[in-house]
């Protein structure tokens, strides 16, 4: 198991329980953000407002949403992709203050804390996922991002960013 690994759900004889159709291998990251902080999480023009979240390295396929924790405050646009096409993962979300807590980031109109295991499409990734804020500072509130990935190349991995 990688270190950054969730504890796996095991079956009776103690083994890992699998899914035919999701990875075991796991990764978060909660983000919290505080625009009016300069070079914080939210500073639309700060070091971070264009930085990875995940380090991927080699081939791997991925999957991810973002899961609202604290309400977001600040009028910003948010978005993640990768480096050079920033919503590619997860559509922009046009005014930051509609997403609440509970609600699930996987879209570009967050809605519900309920939704159909359809909506975390799959991707083949070689590059780090990256978290984008423009037009606005995004003051307050967090985003706890969920990674399932399966490597393809033999260095495949997906891990935390430093940020």
């Amino acid at each position: 198991m990688f270190e950054h690994d969730t504890e796996l759900p095991q079956g009776n004889q103690g083994k890992v329980a699998t899914d035919p159709t999701w990875s075991p291998l796991r990764v978060e990251k909660l983000i919290t953000f505080v625009g009016g902080t300069s070079n914080a999480w939210g500073d639309k023009d700060g070091s971070l407002a264009s930085a990875p979240i995940f380090t991927v390295t080699g081939t791997v396929r991925l999957r991810i949403i973002g899961v609202v924790e604290t309400d977001l405050a600040g009028n910003g646009k948010l978005e993640v992709g990768a480096e050079g096409d920033t919503a590619k993962l997860l559509a922009q979300v046009q005014d930051t203050e509609t997403m609440d807590e509970y609600e699930i980031y996987h879209d570009a109109t967050l809605d519900a804390a309920i939704e159909a295991s359809t909506v975390m499409g799959e991707v083949i990734i070689t590059k780090d996922v990256w978290l984008t804020t423009s037009v606005a500072d995004i003051t307050a509130g967090a985003i706890r991002f969920l990674v399932s990935w399966y490597p393809i190349s033999a260095d495949g991995k997906v891990v935390p960013s430093s940020n």
